[in-house]
């Protein structure tokens, strides 16, 4: 640790726990305030900043969660722990709800308080370091664009480095909201054509019986519509890059056309018989399993192996999770400068939900989520508030290994209440448009879908008699 030592506000109305538990953390390396009654301990946090507030539950006149208010209202930065010898789930619930990282059941078990004050220690010390993060350690982590500590990353932006001078096709692989489009751009940018045009077309954005014409270029005349003799694509990528984002939607007829350029540079615009030579490098992404596209019929096999000379495989957000802070810091950011507003970062709270949540939108939802958050907040940092707010979806991510210090967990039934009633409000704004509802919380139709089936929402869409859409619960 570096620098000033953290402070610790100790509040407990008996003595020999302020005494024990204050000594323990001088010696863990932090400078420690004690308050007798929970007024006090108010009156404190509003006149000063401590790193890390420890309660009591039970006190005279003003208890634990009444000072947990205070720190939510008052100081949101601050970490809080309760400490309690009437330890119960509601309790633990509540007290997660008000913003604490963790409580301690009475007597102290001072090997697990070792443990919290040192994860406490370098929380505080990450998210220094996450606050400057334009400097030094931007530079470390930031790559192209993409932001990446952990192995996973750095070996992908190791790769990139090696490959991208000498390859002429890559197929970039990846989960929805992963980044491939970064991956493809940083390949680009990275290569020995990084000064040429690097071209982009969705493939599934593009309407089927247009998909040649748009690829190969087409002459006057060739077919109705075609008023004009124009390059296609590969053409306008000549001597450059074109990345063919969802591949895997790429119409099978096309396909072939694809192939014969791939393998001999040569193209026929539509409606001409001259050959026209194209020196292009070609890169590829889908989030489509293509090994069992090809298997089932629906894409080329020939064509798959064409494209996976080199395949890069982009990990999930949850795959990933030691970057979700920092990803965090960049887009807070990034969204404080457009939006013009004074914004330092999150709260400890809020960073602990969006480590804990789902992701399935992947670095797209998460970006979503932190910009509509930032429109919602009005001080410094992002609270759980604007988070919960924002959050299309609560959901909680699939249980990590065990670990000595646990923050408490809302029962699983509660989240799926939460759980519920976004979607029902979804659902209700659309006017029980699946398909605009899905849109609106930042799904796929297929994952709103699974939803619906798990919470048993499915069938309970109807409509009164006057029109009115009814969502049951």
């Amino acid at each position: 640790m570096t620098g000033q030592r953290p402070l610790l506000l100790l509040v407990d109305d008996e003595q020999g726990t302020l005494d024990v538990v204050g000594r323990f953390a001088r010696r863990a390396g932090f400078d420690v305030l004690t308050c007798s009654g929970g007024r006090e301990a108010i009156a404190q946090i509003e006149a000063r900043h401590a790193a890390l507030v420890m309660v009591d539950l039970r006190m005279p006149e003003v208890g634990g969660l009444d000072v947990l208010r205070a720190i939510r209202d008052t100081d949101p930065r601050c970490h809080a722990v309760l400490m309690t010898g009437f330890a119960c789930v509601e309790t633990a619930v509540e007290a997660v709800k008000l913003g604490a990282m963790d409580y301690l059941s009475k007597p102290i078990d001072f090997g697990r308080l070792d443990q919290l004050l040192g994860s406490v220690r370098e929380d505080i010390e990450r998210r220094r370091t996450l606050l400057s993060m334009e400097s030094d350690v931007a530079r470390r982590l930031e790559f192209c664009g993409m932001i990446g500590r952990g192995p996973a990353m750095q070996e992908l932006f190791d790769l990139i480095r090696r490959l991208a001078p000498h390859v002429r096709t890559v197929l970039v692989t990846g989960e929805t909201g992963t980044g491939k489009g970064l991956v493809a751009r940083a390949l680009h940018k990275t290569g020995r054509r990084r000064d040429r045009r690097f071209v982009t077309v969705n493939c599934s954005a593009v309407v089927e019986t247009l998909f040649e014409s748009e690829l190969f270029g087409q002459m006057r005349g060739a077919f109705t519509g075609a008023t004009e003799t124009k390059p296609g694509l590969f053409e306008a990528a000549d001597g450059g890059t074109l990345f063919l984002d969802e591949i895997g939607e790429l119409p099978h007829g096309i396909q072939a056309k694809l192939l014969r350029v791939l393998e001999t540079g040569e193209l026929h615009r539509v409606g001409s018989l001259e050959a026209r030579h194209v020196d292009v490098h070609v890169i590829a992404a889908t989030n489509r399993d293509l090994r069992a596209d090809v298997a089932a019929g629906r894409f080329r096999s020939d064509l798959y192996y064409r494209l996976n000379v080199v395949e890069l495989r982009l990990p999930a957000l949850g795959e990933r999770r030691e970057d979700i802070p920092y990803l965090t810091a960049a887009f807070v950011r990034d969204a404080s400068e457009r939006l013009q507003k004074p914004l330092v970062g999150v709260t400890p709270g809020a960073e602990r939900l969006l480590s804990s949540a789902g992701w399935e939108g992947n670095i797209r939802e998460l970006r979503n989520v932190l910009e509509r958050a930032c429109i919602l907040a009005d001080g410094d940092f992002i609270t759980e508030r604007e988070l919960m707010v924002s959050l299309p979806v609560w959901t909680p991510a699939a249980p990590a290994a065990p670990e000595p210090v646990r923050a408490p967990r809302v029962p699983p039934e509660r989240l799926a209440d939460v759980e519920r009633d976004h979607i029902q409000r979804a659902l209700e704004r659309a006017s029980g448009n699946k398909k605009a509802a899905a849109k609106m919380l930042g799904l796929s139709r297929r994952a709103l879908y699974r939803r619906l089936e798990r919470l048993d929402l499915s069938n309970t869409i109807t409509r009164r008699a006057n029109g009115a859409l009814l969502v049951e619960a």
